[in-house]
């Protein structure tokens, strides 16, 4: 005679059944850990990489690389170098590209520096309203000047459905090689210099904000979270099957 719910006890899954749900656990334990590990490899290596650009911006500024540099400007190791350029302003080529800073939306005014070296480099001069942009050309500083800055790498894109518009005019990243094509200019740097706050009306320089987004230990905590839960379930099923091999054994029921 048939104990009251023995009919009902689940039948203990195949030895087959449970290596292949076993493999697949462990398979993705390991690569949930790894994935973990990465992250925190990750972070190590953005830290190294905030302190360095850290350092650069409070170096004392060096001159902004020549014609022979170019071919060898690397973002990781150039980028937000305080740098220094002496020449004039060539003041029928400004070109205002879109932006939004802390002051509000407007334009960056970026100004072609013809430097005492012959080359060209483009300086974001500053940030004006959308109010103020007609008069960013009259309060252009005259005759040779000093600029000193930030070397900021090229901005080829715009962002999804913002692309530079050079036929329109319309600008909505600093686009070295775009922006030297629309205005006629040659032998163009590969970079473009964002200038410091300089004195007197005109642009507002200085505005430049860094910032390296560093979210990779919550990223490595999710993946050991979940390597965490998926252990412990798999850690469940092995327990779950082992009480109920024990529970159909023969001499295990009672009479």
């Amino acid at each position: 005679m048939t104990l009251s719910g023995e009919g009902d006890r689940r039948r203990p899954r195949s030895p087959l059944t449970l290596f292949l749900l076993g493999g697949i656990a462990i398979l993705l334990i390991a690569a949930l850990t790894t994935l973990g590990v990465w992250q925190l490899q990750r972070r190590v290596w953005k830290l190294d990489l905030i302190a360095q650009i850290e350092q650069r911006i409070h170096a004392p500024a060096v001159d902004a690389p020549g014609r022979a540099a170019w071919p060898a400007i690397d973002a990781s190791r150039d980028a937000y170098r305080r740098v220094r350029a002496v020449g004039v302003f060539l003041r029928d080529r400004d070109t205002l590209v879109q932006a939004v800073t802390a002051l509000g939306g407007g334009y960056w005014v970026m100004t072609p520096l013809r430097t005492d070296a012959g080359f060209v480099i483009l300086v974001n001069r500053g940030f004006v309203s959308g109010d103020d942009k007609d008069k960013a050309r009259a309060e252009m500083p005259p005759g040779r000047v000093e600029i000193t800055g930030l070397l900021r790498v090229n901005e080829p894109h715009g962002g999804f459905l913002r692309a530079n518009d050079p036929a329109a005019d319309r600008w909505h990243s600093r686009d070295v090689e775009a922006i030297a094509g629309a205005r006629g200019l040659t032998d163009v740097a590969p970079y473009f210099i964002d200038a410091d706050a300089m004195p007197g009306p005109g642009p507002v320089g200085g505005l430049t904000v860094v910032s390296l987004p560093n979210s990779h230990l919550v990223y490595a905590l999710t993946w050991f979270a979940l390597a965490l839960m998926l252990a412990g379930g798999m850690a469940y099923v092995v327990r779950s099957e082992w009480n109920n091999r024990n529970s159909t054994s023969p001499g295990a029921g009672g009479s």
